[in-house]
């Protein structure tokens, strides 16, 4: 199991509840089903990403427009950083990508996840 902090279990679940609506889709028609297990909202150290795959160590984060200002593309940045050093990859996708190339988006997720599968 990652090291988290504790205090941001509560503010995960709050995440969980309130998934935005490319989230939704993401989980409900692709992540939930997954042959190997994902979770949502995780905390993984000081962090909380928006799906973990254990087996895979694998992060999918998606990236609504606030993420392509200066500020928080360098916290996004020192974050990947901090997954990388854990051992964990990281995919990122934008909101627009979740909304008109969905097909394509699972198919290089499954892409990634494809050598735990096969494992199974």
């Amino acid at each position: 199991m990652k090291p988290y902090r504790q205090r941001n279990v509560p503010l995960a679940s709050e995440l969980r509840q309130n998934m935005t609506k490319y989230e939704k889709k993401l989980w409900f028609q692709f992540l939930r089903t997954c042959p190997v297990r994902f979770q949502r909202q995780k905390p993984i150290g000081r962090y909380i990403v928006d799906f973990y795959c254990a087996k895979a160590k694998l992060v999918i984060e998606l990236d609504g427009s606030g993420h392509f200002e200066e500020t928080q593309e360098a916290y996004d940045k020192h974050r990947t950083a901090y997954l990388n050093r854990m051992g964990i990859s990281e995919l990122r996708y934008t909101n627009l990508q979740i909304a008109h190339e969905f097909r394509d988006v699972c198919e290089d997720i499954y892409h990634h996840i494809e050598f735990v599968i096969e494992e199974k």
